[in-house]
């Protein structure tokens, strides 16, 4: 008798952005007409960089020719590749990263799912609260969470980040073995301080916790009192695996691209008590599992550390931190307490007195046909908030700032 993986009957109602897509496909039916402007969803709209598509031409190129044609490429990513991000991403801030270290996959999202497959399901795992969605539900399939029960799960340990707190977790106040960090946040849009992450980076090493740090906004960073990487910190590669992806630095959501970087340093235990290194067990799973990028797309990845690829993918990160001036600027004008929008391309912000993060919502769509993404969905903590994204265009932004300055709240 075939039985089904019974934690995924654990997973509360679908994934948010289904349910987002759910909701406004049924307003479209019925409003026909309706002229709606999507602020909800994390995805861009500037095109890829005229470096990165010129660079992917000539690479589809190469894929004619049998003298450069590529078949199955490393599944850790091609050299060169890996050398560049080694290069640029982490030369220039003194940190010391081998390109044995640096795995190339097809999505930040990806990696943080799949990781967890490395670990033990009997393991405890703690996630800030909000949190991005992937975290907890790929535990929840994993058999970490236990049961649903009142509005969170029995098992998980929840870390609230809000206005109180300065969007700074505190500490877990029990046991956990990870513990998952994204800075700059999704959603909240806000950054932990370098300080503040050097003491969760002690906090790990004291307790032999495994730090998941999701840096796939880094590129928004404006702050100095932050870090680009979290391997800035003295002692993180013992205990942390970083997130970076290529998607909100420089386009990629359709194009696919990012790399996990897993120290070789970095262990844990085995059930007699054995230290085991990460490294090669991901490289094992990703050379079981994944059969690598296709080379054409990460030749693209490549450009985007060439000279003029930087320069034109930082146009585009330009852009998009100042439509979030904008969205940031406007809604503060008419009154509403607003978060994020500096070190992000998110928005986050408390929702009218005696309104629910869905009613608010509601409200944008059916007033003002604006969709956004209300802050329940990312957990217990994000209820009286909302997010908005600066990833639309100029004039859809500048647009929808002026509808929502017609409601009367």
């Amino acid at each position: 008798m075939t039985l089904i993986n019974e934690n995924y009957a654990n997973l509360q109602s679908s994934y948010l952005f289904a349910n987002i897509a759910r909701k406004v496909a049924e307003f479209q039916k019925s409003h026909p007409d309706a002229d709606i402007i999507r602020l909800g969803i994390g995805d861009v709209t500037r095109p890829l960089a005229p470096a990165v598509i010129e660079a992917m031409h000539k690479a589809v190129d190469e894929m004619g020719h049998e003298e450069t044609f590529r078949g199955y490429g490393p599944e850790q990513g091609y050299e060169f590749l890996r050398q560049a991000v080694v290069d640029h991403d982490y030369k220039p801030l003194g940190i010391n990263i081998d390109i044995d270290e640096v795995f190339i996959s097809d999505g930040a999202k990806s990696d943080v799912g799949n990781i967890q497959e490395l670990f033990s399901a009997d393991n405890i795992i703690a996630i800030t609260d909000p949190v991005y969605p992937v975290y907890l539900d790929s535990n929840v399939m994993g058999g970490r969470s236990g049961k649903f029960k009142g509005d969170r799960f029995e098992n998980i340990v929840y870390l609230p980040t809000n206005a109180e707190n300065n969007f700074s977790p505190e500490f877990p106040d029990r046991r956990v073995d990870i513990v998952y960090l994204c800075c700059p946040n999704n959603p909240t849009g806000t950054v932990l301080s370098r300080k503040r992450l050097k003491e969760w980076v002690d906090w790990c090493k004291a307790n032999e916790t495994v730090l998941m740090f999701d840096s796939a906004y880094e590129a928004f960073i404006s702050s100095e009192d932050t870090v680009h990487s979290i391997y800035e910190i003295e002692g993180a590669r013992e205990v942390a695996i970083e997130f970076r992806s290529f998607s909100k630095t420089a386009g990629f959501t359709g194009t696919r691209c990012a790399y996990t970087a897993v120290p070789k340093e970095l262990t844990v235990n085995t059930a007699d008590g054995q230290k085991q290194a990460l490294n090669p067990m991901w490289n094992r799973r990703q050379c079981t599992k994944f059969n690598g990028v296709p080379y054409i797309i990460q030749r693209a990845a490549e450009a985007v550390y060439s000279e003029d690829g930087h320069r034109q993918t930082r146009e585009a990160i330009a852009y998009y931190k100042e439509n979030a001036r904008i969205i940031r600027e406007g809604l503060t004008a008419i009154g509403l307490t607003v978060f994020g929008g500096v070190d992000a391309p998110y928005i986050w912000l408390k929702v009218p007195a005696g309104m629910t993060s869905w009613d608010f919502f509601d409200l944008l769509l059916e007033k003002v046909n604006i969709v956004s993404t209300p802050g329940a969905g990312f957990g217990p903590c994000g209820e009286g908030y909302l997010r908005l994204t600066s990833f639309g265009s100029r004039e859809n932004t500048l647009r929808a700032i002026e509808r929502i300055k017609t409601l009367k709240f």
